[in-house]
């Protein structure tokens, strides 16, 4: 349910969003038709999207996709976007990539290349498929890598800042908030989750103008803030 009757805050586009996650993440599952894995900084992302393993010689994947038929084996990636702050539900997004592995040798030995078929990206607004030609041509937010640093600075050290943005959205944001934490940040705003006894309202506040870096977000956020304008009105959905 809408706070506001305006229109909604600009956003990233599901395939900056599904880019943004696979930027900061550090971790994924992996599933193969025979078994499953966890791999912790075994891979990378390209500069146009392209995703490619890098287990170590002689594991048990790397030995699974070379005796796979015609060289190449189907893989299901997940991806899970986690708040950094301790707010209540931290699981943001899942991206989901499916495709096939494939064995590929470079000047630093053999890695595995995902041949994507399918991307799907799951919030707890909305699922959707993102097509592979639009995810390549997407770009990961300027802020996608260093957001979890930025939002626990906030939450740690400036919450009085959050309560500012809090008391933006007036009267439109119900009375009884438990707390609020800061929970995204991107080159268009900052959002916060509001929480009450038993549900929450994620309160988005938008940048009077998207923003390249992490000093300009700091900058927007204080302006936000300490300004009595109302143009840019705080946005929120129930939970």
């Amino acid at each position: 349910m809408s706070i506001t009757t305006g229109p909604p805050p600009p956003e990233p586009t599901a395939a900056e969003h599904v880019r943004s996650v696979l930027a900061r993440a550090i971790s994924l599952s992996l599933t193969t038709t025979e078994q499953s894995y966890d791999l912790v900084a075994m891979h990378r992302v390209s500069a146009g999207g392209g995703l490619t393993l890098h287990p170590l010689p002689g594991s048990p994947l790397t030995a699974q996709v070379a005796a796979a038929p015609r060289g190449s084996l189907a893989a299901l990636l997940e991806f899970t976007d986690v708040a950094p702050t301790a707010v209540r539900d931290r699981v943001r997004a899942r991206v989901t990539l499916s495709g096939w592995l494939t064995p590929v040798t470079d000047g630093d030995g053999v890695h595995l290349r995902l041949d994507l078929a399918r991307v799907a990206l799951r919030t707890a607004a909305d699922a959707v498929e993102v097509g592979i030609d639009e995810l390549a041509l997407a770009e990961p937010d300027p802020l996608a890598v260093e957001e979890g640093a930025m939002l626990t600075h906030f939450a740690d050290a400036h919450d009085d800042l959050v309560a500012d943005l809090v008391r933006l959205a007036g009267r439109r944001l119900p009375h009884g908030i438990v707390r609020a934490l800061p929970y995204a940040l991107d080159r268009h705003g900052v959002t916060l989750r509001c929480e009450y006894g038993t549900h929450h309202r994620d309160l988005r506040v938008p940048f009077p103008a998207p923003v390249r870096d992490a000093g300009a977000a700091g900058r927007s956020i204080r302006l936000l803030a300490t300004s009595d304008d109302r143009r840019h009105q705080p946005h929120g959905a129930a939970r």
